[in-house]
């Protein structure tokens, strides 16, 4: 481990060393296994402050036991389990998802996972007057396979055609993105 980890974390309140005669630090048993919590606890996603407040629950003058541990490890059961069950989402979706340009909010489980923008808001009626002008900007580089089918699906919205663009930046296309677009 570096020394600047070490100190950092010192500043930080979560570890203290010891100094010898020579001014070096020096750690003990019990401030190692910290070490290593810190460690583990930053892989599974706890921010510093917050492995500050676990490490506050261990006992201060010895090694932590076994027992001590599995009180804290009880609490982060819950945290894994989301995290496992948002990157098995991620991996579901990965092929799926990469480039198919749906765009959907209703179906897309990685940008909209279980339908969150319903619960969110509800969008202005787009046929009312005084709804806001929208520009939808889409980048594109070598896109023939999908770009057709997402400017379908842009035109085919419900939005007052009048109140919104699309504008498709072409990033020197070399297939036939850009004849697809002019189309």
């Amino acid at each position: 481990m570096a020394t600047s980890a070490l100190r950092f974390y010192e500043e930080r309140g979560l570890i203290h060393s010891e100094r010898n005669s020579s001014g070096h630090r020096r750690y003990p048993r019990a401030v190692i296994r910290r070490v290593a919590f810190i460690v583990f606890a930053q892989k599974i996603g706890l921010a510093i402050d917050e492995i500050g407040a676990e490490l506050a629950k261990l006992p201060q003058n010895r090694v932590p036991e076994s027992s001590d541990w599995a009180k804290l490890s009880g609490s982060w059961t819950r945290r894994i389990d989301e995290r496992m069950a948002e990157l098995e989402r991620l991996r579901a979706g990965l092929t799926r998802c990469i480039g198919c340009g749906c765009l959907s909010l209703d179906t897309c489980q990685l940008v909209n996972p279980g339908d969150r923008a319903a619960r969110v808001a509800i969008a202005p009626d787009p046929a009312a007057p005084g709804c806001p002008f929208i520009s939808v900007v889409v980048p594109v580089r070598n896109e023939e396979r999908h770009i057709e089918k997402l400017l379908g699906e842009l035109l085919q919205q419900d939005y007052e055609p009048s109140r919104f663009e699309v504008i498709v930046a072409d990033g020197q296309s070399t297939d036939g993105t850009r004849e697809i677009v002019l189309r």
